[in-house]
């Protein structure tokens, strides 16, 4: 019974965590080297992430800057930033590269708040998914019925918190992005 609960919350950890993840990517008008996380470059026929080819820094609050640490990449680097499709305009001098994050617009950012609450509200359907599963689980272990509804309850109590937790999350980042 123990086994269920934990994998149940195991598994809504790494949804919420991936909640927080894409959330990373929604760009908030400033400067954070995780904009570029999943960015591969294509480096001697590998796909390599970014930050293993160069130092990812914020000189100033809306502008990163890139230091590849093989110069004979940043061509390289600045295709893969291009293909990422981020909407970011990359600048090199030979050796560094630069972005300006350019200012968002209040229409801009209406649409990211919708953004990230669609993607809350795919982190909650996945919680539910997993409680569905975990319920599933509880039925088939043929328990008397105060057991099998003690453990739902703890099921949904675990739900109840993540929810809270995606809620919280959600509404910080909505915060964020309509901070000027």
């Amino acid at each position: 019974m123990d086994e269920i609960l934990l994998e149940a919350e195991e598994k809504m950890g790494k949804a919420v965590e991936n909640l927080q993840n894409r959330f990373t990517k929604v760009n908030t008008g400033r400067a954070n080297p995780s904009m570029l996380d999943g960015i591969k470059v294509n480096y001697y026929g590998a796909d390599t992430p970014l930050n293993q080819l160069a130092t990812i820094s914020v000189p100033e609050a809306r502008k990163l800057q890139i230091k590849p640490f093989d110069k004979s990449s940043v061509q390289d680097i600045v295709k893969a930033i291009y293909e990422a499709d981020l909407g970011l305009t990359p600048n090199d001098t030979g050796d560094v590269i630069f972005i300006a994050i350019p200012e968002l617009t209040e229409e801009r950012r209406k649409e990211l708040v919708k953004q990230i609450k669609k993607m809350s509200e795919e982190a909650k359907i996945a919680l539910r998914n997993i409680r569905q599963d975990a319920n599933s689980k509880v039925k088939a272990l043929e328990l008397n019925e105060d057991e099998e509804k003690a453990l739902e309850k703890e099921v949904q109590d675990l739900i109840n918190e993540y929810n809270k937790n995606v809620d919280e999350k959600t509404s910080q980042k909505e915060k964020d992005l309509m901070t000027i």
